[in-house]
């Protein structure tokens, strides 16, 4: 018995692939929505801005949560003379 093929979609919040565990849209998601939406350039649109919306908020959230947790991580802010 075979394992089922994974599909190459978005893995909340991180927006990795599920499948392939590269930034989505991965190539194979990238080829599966040019075919799913053939002909239908608009609907793409919508949906590809709809999801990159929805990763912006998510992706905020994220590295906030990890600033938070990563105290001292970050480079101190350096003041130049004037």
């Amino acid at each position: 018995m075979s394992t089922p093929a994974r599909e190459h979609v978005p893995s909340r919040p991180t927006w990795r692939c599920r499948a392939c565990g590269i930034a989505w849209p991965c190539s194979p998601a990238k080829l599966r929505l040019l075919a799913e939406y053939r002909g239908n350039v608009p609907g793409l649109m919508i949906y590809l801005v709809t999801l990159r919306e929805e990763a912006i908020e998510q992706l905020a959230v994220e590295r906030s949560a990890k600033r938070r947790t990563c105290r001292g991580s970050t480079f101190p802010h350096i003041h130049r003379p004037r």
